[in-house]
């Protein structure tokens, strides 16, 4: 996974730019855009998905917003379910199904 963002140098020759860079990121945060969000699709006809984002860690927790009517019913039903986070990867139990629509907007926190 890509993950789009403009990171801040820990060390930078220029200064002032460097000193932009910190307040833009700082000023990002504050305004809610703390760039740890993607998208999840459940795997159809599966009973789970696996979940692939680097900033996943062992400490992580994942939120789920879902998106399509059949998400939230999945998430209403409470058969869906995650296993325990990984370096990178987690696994999500859920129903075993034909669906191809149960579509997630997901925030990885710690």
């Amino acid at each position: 996974m890509t993950i789009a963002t403009n990171p801040v140098p820990r060390t930078w020759t220029n200064v002032p730019d460097h000193l932009a860079r910190l307040a833009d990121a700082v000023n990002n945060i504050l305004r809610g855009k703390l760039n740890n969000t993607g998208d999840l699709t459940l795997t159809a006809s599966s009973a789970n998905s696996t979940l692939t984002d680097i900033r996943i860690g062992t400490e992580s927790v994942i939120v789920l917003m879902p998106k399509t009517a059949n998400a939230a019913a999945e998430l209403g039903n409470g058969t869906l379910y995650f296993g325990t986070p990984g370096d990178g990867t987690v696994t999500v139990n859920h129903a075993n199904n034909a669906q191809t629509d149960r579509t997630y907007r997901y925030a990885v926190i710690g």
